[in-house]
């Protein structure tokens, strides 16, 4: 099958579902029998068999550099953004690969900065940086993403998960909230505008929402618990797309349809305040790295929310895998009940944009 031309793409963000499955899915090059898990919509990982029961987790995500949050800031969040992936595997990481394609503006002490913090920060994670690429190709200053890393983890075959792996009868957790990653850049970036909703304290737990950034401390706690049979069977980070665009890639991603309360999900005063500040973008669909969705046997849901009260982590028990065909029943803070089989554009994009051009405080 050859590409149409002209495939729609979006103008920000991700491309959408019936993009990658018309023109990427089917264009993967070689099939490779140790490939156990590929691209799939849903899926922060890849699984490739390595021998003698053991397998390689890979994942892979644009490295970032986002002025309102400094080069150090910045630099320990793409290593989480990455790592935070690889953990939903059930594999810690271990190895990185880095290519940066420095814009133009970056001058070498700033880079200098951005990269032992990250090395750093890579250290903490007990990843090892093993090869990559760095070089300056005439790019401007605007754009925040600065190069990509891929990510690899080695680890028994039999301790991965995959969103593919829930099954009915799981209970559907969700740690800390909506719009965490959205909140953390909005109380950096638009500070001035957020503090018009938010009294000091309130400001002050906004900005520390740059901390929770990472799903790898909830990930860690919650595979305590087991995997499979035994605990967890599936494990998404809710990035772009935000909540309810994570939840509708995890139904999709198994094939079983969920049931949600979205009166159950947290949504912090400080979250709903900042995504008014950005332009009243919707907290629910909005851009909430640092949120885990998680699906736990029924009968060990209850240890896995204590495993993370016991980190400090907030979580919530806010729904159920049902028999279906891969859609989110969501019961909407009105009582009603929408299906939803497809995610949302990620309207964060558009508003990070609008507020750097306008010059929003």
């Amino acid at each position: 099958m050859i590409p149409a031309a002209g495939d729609a793409l979006p103008s920000l963000g991700k491309i959408a579902p019936e993009t990658f499955e018309r023109l990427i899915a089917p264009h993967l090059g070689a099939d490779r029998p140790e490939v156990l898990v590929g691209p799939r919509m849903g899926h922060d990982c890849a699984i490739v068999r390595i021998g003698a029961g053991r397998v390689m987790a890979l994942t892979t995500d644009p490295l970032s550099m986002i002025p309102c949050l400094g080069l150090e800031r910045s630099a320990r969040l793409a290593c989480h953004l990455l790592a935070s992936d690889l953990w939903t595997s059930g594999i810690p990481p271990a190895f990185a690969a880095l290519d940066f394609d420095l814009p133009a503006g970056l001058d070498g002490a700033a880079f200098e900065r951005y990269w032992l913090a990250m090395s750093d920060e890579w250290s903490a994670l007990g990843v090892a940086v093993v090869t990559g690429h760095t070089g300056r190709y005439g790019r401007g200053n605007g754009d925040t993403i600065i190069g990509g890393g891929t990510l690899v983890g080695l680890g028994d075959e039999g301790r991965y998960v995959t969103p593919g792996m829930a099954r009915t009868g799981d209970r559907v957790i969700v740690t800390k909230g909506c719009a965490i990653e959205a909140t953390a850049v909005a109380a950096h970036l638009v500070p001035k505008r957020l503090a018009r909703l938010l009294d000091d304290a309130g400001m002050e737990r906004a900005r520390a929402f740059v901390e929770q950034v990472s799903v790898v401390a909830d990930c860690r706690a919650i595979l305590r618990v087991g995997v499979r049979e035994q605990g967890v069977t599936a494990l998404h980070d809710a990035t772009e797309g935000g909540v309810l665009g994570g939840l509708v890639e995890l139904a999709r991603a198994c094939g079983h349809d969920l049931r949600v309360d979205q009166s159950r999900i947290p949504l912090a005063p400080e979250a709903a305040a900042a995504c008014e500040s950005l332009g009243g973008i919707d907290p629910w669909w909005t851009l909430s790295e640092g949120t885990l969705i998680a699906c736990v046997r029924p009968e060990r849901a209850h240890a896995a929310l204590a495993e993370l009260r016991a980190e400090g982590i907030a979580a919530a028990e806010v729904g159920e895998v049902m028999e279906g065909a891969g859609r989110l029943w969501l019961t909407a803070l009105d009582g009603r009940v929408r299906t939803l089989d497809a995610p949302e554009p990620d309207p964060y994009w558009a508003a990070y944009a609008r507020a750097t051009r306008e010059g929003w405080e």
